[in-house]
């Protein structure tokens, strides 16, 4: 069913806001063969950005191949490269004779084989005959650019949730030769990565802690959408729906949500679904109510796996708290000592609760989460 708010898909076009420059850079960034990182919390708007880039980019004429998967489900470097070989394989061929032959023709000497009978019981292209071995990795990893070089076509492949690698038993397995191959292929500009990471603080473990990947990805952030231009969004869907609603009242619910547009569409959805007319305040309330009372399990356990002094760092932040080692806010919020605060700060940055920007100032990364903690958890009164 067509909506003015759609939030359980990504968007394009008429209802795509914003971040006009992003999709710009994207483009910019693909057509010059460069790869990509966007590391950004779930539901930010990633998905929509990169196929508004794609969207973009065929309309101006530009003709590529986009692969895509999740990393999401995977616990072993096996796991990895055969998601990525299949993914690499349907965005070449589409028949088993040509996966026959693409694996015979890139994927000689290595324990990746074509097995008839998995793929038309399973549908996976391709298989391991043995063990993995070093060989293979690094052959997985060039495949899709040697394959983009010789056919002349440029190949891009979008792998999301690339933040859940890291519970490998070895990540360097994947991550090493990875770094590797793109410094050895980098002037293979025919085929690019996207990386995308909902994991913020995992993914700068990833690429920025450590020495792997350095100048081998550019990173996009996304940039924030102009909060009135989110209200005329919004106000217009209202007003072709025969809805009436104060610009005001859209922007302070676009602000209470900081810009998260999957919350926003999510949220006017509700309110859509209530009204038939003039949506008075009380209307949005009741919607907020709504849709806290649906997020509220999740909330309820991430809370539930925080230690006491965890939640006492949280109620810190909620109260506008941005040090946190002096004598007096360790006293006053039972933080035992300066060095129980880093352990406590990096428990919660490893749940992705909180990220920390370059000042070291705190920031709540879900901003539901964050005024369900202050007004149902903590029970205090803005």
């Amino acid at each position: 069913m067509d909506t003015a708010f759609p939030y359980s898909q990504y968007v394009t076009g008429k209802n795509f806001v914003g971040r006009r420059a992003d999709v710009t850079l994207i483009g910019n960034l693909l057509g010059q063969g460069e790869n990509i990182l966007l590391s950004e919390p779930p539901k930010s708007g990633k998905t929509s950005l990169i196929q508004q880039a794609l969207f973009s980019m065929r309309m101006s004429g530009k003709v590529f191949t986009v692969g895509q998967f999740s990393a999401l489900n995977i616990r072993t470097p096996e796991a990895f490269l055969l998601k990525m070989g299949n993914t690499v394989l349907r965005m070449a061929a589409s028949t088993p004779a040509e996966y026959a032959a693409l694996t015979q023709k890139y994927l000689d000497g290595t324990h990746f084989v074509f097995d008839p009978e998995k793929f038309t019981e399973e549908d996976k292209i391709l298989s391991l005959n043995w063990d993995l071995d070093e060989a293979d990795v690094r052959a997985m990893l060039r495949f899709p650019y040697i394959l983009a070089q010789e056919r002349g076509s440029r190949l891009i492949l979008i792998v999301d949730e690339f933040q859940s690698l890291v519970r490998l038993e070895n990540p360097d397995a994947i991550f090493r030769p990875m770094d590797a191959c793109m410094r050895e292929l980098k002037e293979a500009a025919l085929f690019s990565w996207i990386i995308c990471g909902s994991g913020v603080n995992a993914m700068k473990g990833i690429f920025q802690s450590s020495l792997l990947f350095h100048r081998q990805v550019e990173r996009v952030r996304l940039s924030p959408v102009d909060e009135m231009e989110m209200a005329d969004h919004v106000h217009k869907g209202f007003t072709m729906a025969g809805k009436v609603v104060e610009k005001e009242l859209l922007q302070g619910a676009c602000r209470l949500f900081r810009g998260n547009l999957w919350y926003i569409n999510h949220f006017m959805s509700i309110c859509d679904g209530m009204s038939k007319g003039y949506i008075v305040e009380q209307a949005l309330v009741e919607a907020l109510s709504i849709l806290v009372s649906i997020h509220e399990p999740r909330f309820n356990a991430i809370v539930e796996d925080l230690t006491t002094h965890q939640i006492n760092l949280l109620k810190a932040i909620v109260d506008g708290v941005v040090r946190f080692s002096s004598a007096d806010v360790i006293r006053k919020y039972g933080l035992n000592s300066s060095a129980n605060v880093k352990r406590v700060k990096d428990a919660l940055m490893k749940k992705e609760v909180l990220v920390f920007d370059e000042n070291d100032n705190p920031r709540i990364i879900d901003p539901l989460f964050e005024y369900w903690v202050r007004n149902y958890y903590f029970e205090l009164k803005d």
